[in-house]
């Protein structure tokens, strides 16, 4: 399979231009050079920069340039530490991955896809120029399998457009059921060489995920362990009406190891080998709910996994976010862990 070269383990720098406050003094203290700094001496290659449109543009479409100038800055201490950057739009007006951001209508409103167009066209100009150090995530996590034949001509329209300012850039392109690994094979062939397949990875998610409050079903005192077993998972996944549309039948008799991931992320090498594109996991990590110890358990099983289909990908999250690696939580176990990253 074709390796996404420069860009194969990262970490997500979730929460300063995306999912977090907008006010200055937020975008001005979230993120510093000091943490490019950090994320570089623990041997990563780069980092992924989610942005919400927020930060580039108001409600009514007026360009803003507080989020070209932050996004300059994190190029910019990149550069000096040596890291490649992904800019990944994590939401744009009209869609988000996440319902309580109220954004509706993307997928159905050409005038919003082509407002969708204009704010890459505006990446592409000031950021093509950087085709080895800089790539390109359309977009964050398309939620519903009835987009896909949409988001699909999307996709392919807004490439072709950045192609006309950033001719080499790497692009990447998830699927639906917010990106999916399984929903992988309903995109598009590529649209060129140099267009990635993103997935992201939460599996088990009960363990992932365990106490989640955004998550409707999830009781705030659930605990689960890892490595687990199948069975426990199925049933609490019953009684708890999530579907998660993993029926496990790929864990070992002991539990989550390497070989359920190995066997989770098969069929998209496969796949990803066949369209002559590389494959990435753009987020992938655990809530601070879990244990420590069995955490790093997780990051060890899922890391041999990538490494062995040559798989690149970003940490979730580098601080905060309910899953920051830097946090306390993390203290005891994460100078091992950062091996595994």
């Amino acid at each position: 399979m074709k390796i996404f070269e420069g860009f194969q383990n990262g970490v997500d720098l979730g929460g300063w231009l995306s999912q977090g406050s907008y006010d200055r003094e937020h975008l001005e203290s979230f993120i510093t050079e000091k943490d490019i700094k950090i994320i570089a001496g623990w041997g990563l290659d780069h980092v992924r920069l989610p942005v919400d449109y927020n930060i580039f543009e108001t409600d009514d479409g007026e360009l803003k340039n507080d989020g070209i100038e932050f996004v300059d800055k994190a190029l910019e201490w990149c550069e000096k530490y040596k890291l490649n950057m992904i800019i990944d739009v994590h939401k744009v007006y009209g869609y988000s991955f996440y319902s309580g951001d109220n954004e509706n209508g993307f997928f159905d409103d050409d005038r919003l896809q082509e407002r969708f167009y204009r704010l890459w066209e505006r990446l592409a100009v000031r950021y093509g120029k950087y085709p080895e150090r800089v790539a390109f995530e359309l977009l964050n996590e398309v939620t519903d399998k009835s987009y896909s034949k949409t988001w699909n001509k999307i996709a392919q329209n807004c490439i072709g457009m950045i192609r006309k300012f950033a001719p080499k850039t790497k692009i990447l392109i998830g699927s639906y059921w917010n990106n999916s690994i399984d929903a992988l094979k309903d995109l598009d062939k590529p649209y060129d060489e140099n267009v990635v397949y993103n997935f992201h990875c939460y599996d088990p998610f009960l363990f992932t995920h365990q106490a989640a409050y955004w998550v409707d079903e999830m009781p705030e005192d659930l605990r689960v362990d890892y490595p687990g077993n199948a069975e426990f998972y199925r049933d609490k996944l019953k009684e708890l009406g999530i579907d998660d549309k993993d029926d496990y039948s790929a864990v070992g008799e002991n539990g989550f190891d390497t070989k359920y991931f190995e066997k989770k992320f098969k069929k998209a090498v496969k796949l990803c080998e066949d369209r002559g594109c590389a494959l990435y996991c753009g987020e992938y990590g655990v809530i601070e709910n879990a244990d420590p110890k069995q955490t790093l358990m997780w990051y060890k099983d899922i890391s041999a996994a990538f490494k062995k289909f040559g798989i690149g990908h970003a940490a979730w999250n580098y601080k905060e976010m309910n899953f920051g690696l830097t946090d306390e939580h993390m203290r005891p176990v994460i100078n091992e862990l950062i091996e595994y990253l």
